[in-house]
């Protein structure tokens, strides 16, 4: 078959290679000049560090097939994520932790006596949290929610965590032992050579060709016998019903010669602090060495017609309209939406990369079986 996958990210990449290795013609076409969507890396050239040029992306997974399959095309090296943050005129460790607590309220319990302590100071008034608030206060209690979670939640999202749903905080665990391990995956790591490298091994197929500078026009559906659609939902019907809110971040890029703060992720959860947090590059690569340094604060704001858009924001009002797009989707042919885009969900990589294997084995069942693929091979 002659396929079309609009968007070079993990997604199109993975189901791209998936349907070259059986044989199909793939062309992949992106808007931008590069490749791997929003995970795209490349060389610093005043400083040759490795840079994360849309914001830090650490890969962590417990899937086995998945971590096997990126390996196939990068070697890996071993990375831990240790994010730090301030409040109170003190550094402290993330995610909460025995030392987080102790060195908090200045005490030095052990896991039991900490494990009580935090009992006491949760809210068990708040039987059935229903806010991000609530979540908080329930779980931690008043002093650590406003310390590490109430300012850092309103800058990132734009509102006041009261108005965002419990489920956000779920992502954020407590731990009572000095596990200061921002992920509990098994597999972690980063690719030796960043994720524009790994992603570039995977497209590299003599069935697949990529075209880079090229948006995407509706004539195209066409000339092709199927697409896979990795571009925004609203955005394949010219936002018709309206946009899907996003937040999308803002850089603030600056260089430093020596080691500007010790650590990859410094987070700032004060208000008054406008930026979210800073990132130093070259810790995201610690088997290299380099006297400078590349820095990025971050800001998040609510995002524009012309922004990249980053994190979906699925409240009430994008839900209903999400329904909608989902429907006119379902009436769509020859078109299947994939990615964190295209199925309006916040995706990490690796269930980025399960998802896109998942629809090309769906796809190529589809084609056995003579079946039209579905506009979704995931529940949005």
């Amino acid at each position: 078959m002659k396929i079309l996958l609009v968007g070079a990210g993990f997604s199109n990449a993975v189901i791209s290679r998936e349907l070259a290795d059986c044989g199909h013609e793939l062309t992949v076409i992106d808007q931008r000049s590069h490749i791997a969507g929003n995970c795209h890396t490349e060389r610093d050239a005043e400083t040759s560090v490795m840079t994360h040029v849309y914001g830090p992306h650490i890969f962590h997974t417990d899937d086995q097939e998945v971590w096997e399959y990126v390996n196939r095309f990068s070697t890996f090296k071993p990375y831990v994520n240790r994010v730090k943050t301030t409040a109170k005129g003190q550094v402290f460790s993330l995610p909460i932790n025995l030392h987080t607590i102790n060195q908090f309220f200045g005490k030095t319990m052990r896991p039991d006596e900490a494990r009580t302590f935090i009992e006491e100071q949760a809210d068990t008034s708040i039987e059935d949290p229903q806010t991000f608030e609530e979540q908080a206060m329930r779980f931690v209690g008043k002093d650590l929610y406003e310390a590490f979670f109430k300012g850092y939640t309103q800058k990132q999202w734009g509102c006041h965590p009261s108005e965002l749903p419990a489920s956000i905080l779920k992502r954020l665990p407590v731990r009572f032992n000095y596990n200061d391990n921002y992920f509990f995956h098994r597999f972690q790591g980063m690719p030796e050579h960043g994720y524009t490298q790994l992603v570039e091994g995977i497209l590299e197929h003599p069935n697949i060709i990529v075209k880079l500078n090229t948006r995407f026009e509706r004539s195209m559906l066409d000339e092709y016998d199927h697409v896979f659609f990795s571009g925004p939902l609203d955005g394949f019907f010219d936002y018709e019903l309206g946009r899907l809110g996003y937040r999308t971040l803002d850089f603030e890029r600056f260089t430093y010669q020596g080691d500007y703060q010790g650590c990859a992720v410094m987070n700032y959860g004060e208000e008054e602090v406008p930026y979210t947090r800073i990132t130093e590059h070259k810790h995201f690569s610690p088997w290299e060495e380099h006297d400078g340094s590349v820095c990025y604060r971050e800001y998040s704001r609510e995002c524009g017609e012309e922004d990249i858009p980053y994190y979906p924001i699925r409240l009430v009002k994008e839900k209903a309209m999400l329904a909608d797009y989902v429907e006119k989707a379902k009436q769509t042919d020859k078109v299947t939406f994939v990615g964190r885009l295209g199925t309006y969900r916040y995706l990490d990589m690796d269930v980025t990369i399960r998802e896109a294997l998942d629809t090309a084995r769906g796809f190529l069942k589809c084609l056995e079986e003579n079946k039209p693929a579905p506009a979704f091979f995931v529940e949005v």
